[in-house]
């Protein structure tokens, strides 16, 4: 059997002086489609930056944690199999790097491209094809800081795709996002979903996950208060629960809508 995406066993992630995450016991396998849910400072954006390693966990007994079977790994490495979408990358594009830049920066872990970056005819046909996936071809020559927000994100995304990872990990992504910008970054996720990507969505917007994704993990507090089929976890009670407010649930073809 192939080796799950992410497992965590017992993981605890101290930031400042309190646990961000708390003995978190976590399997994600491989091509799943994914939704971490949560309100702001439930622990979402500290188990992210885990999985990229950017955060390490205590070292403590019985606790473990592995990345496509593996506890150790070259970052760079680990990039190429697991792209990352941001608003901390897309707070750090707003320069007059171009959206070409931008996504020959993917090859380099940088947000532009710098003079000692030396991109190859490899590197640059791999971004024109990222940049043409995403139907953004024409914002190439473009730089970020006259792009609007939406045009930014499909920009990022194309940055995230340039290594072909099996696996897109999507950090709030309708943020700043106008309505437009939103139903089209929706979309953009369900053809990148239907392509055999995997998805793993994490966000406090309910509207956000596309029909695509099976599963909800509902993380609050630091532990992971629910994990299960959307339909069976997706609940009016668990989300009244979640946020602390009475929910009210309805589902749209296939979206849900919390009120």
């Amino acid at each position: 059997m192939a080796a799950p995406l992410i497992e965590l066993n017992r993981v605890t992630v101290v930031r400042g002086d309190r646990a961000a995450l708390h003995e978190i016991s976590l399997r994600i396998e491989q091509r799943e489609h994914v939704c971490i849910l949560g309100p702001n400072g439930c622990g979402k954006s500290t188990l992210i930056k885990t999985i990229t390693r950017e955060c390490y966990p205590l070292a403590l007994e019985g606790s473990s944690m592995a990345i496509l079977g593996k506890e150790r790994w070259d970052v760079f490495a680990l990039r190429n199999l697991l792209g990352v979408v941001s608003p901390d990358l897309l707070a750090a594009c707003t320069t007059d790097a171009t959206g070409r830049d931008v996504v020959l920066s993917g090859f380099f872990s940088s947000t532009r491209i710098f003079p000692h970056h030396q991109p190859d005819p490899e590197h640059l046909r791999r971004s024109e094809e990222a940049l043409e996936r995403l139907g953004i071809s024409h914002l190439a020559d473009r730089c970020v800081m006259h792009m609007s927000s939406g045009e930014a994100k499909r920009t990022l995304i194309a940055r995230a795709l340039v290594h072909e990872p099996k696996t897109l990990l999507f950090d709030e992504p309708s943020n700043a996002l106008d309505i437009a910008a939103q139903f089209q970054l929706r979309d953009t996720m369900r053809e990148l979903a239907q392509s055999g990507l995997a998805i793993i969505l994490v966000t406090h917007h309910v509207s956000e996950i596309i029909p695509e994704i099976e599963r909800v993990i509902m993380l609050r507090n630091g532990k992971i208060m629910a994990d299960g089929a959307k339909p069976e976890v997706l609940t009016e009670k668990n989300l009244s629960e979640l946020f602390g407010v009475k929910v009210r649930l309805e589902d749209h073809q296939g979206y849900f809508y919390a009120r």
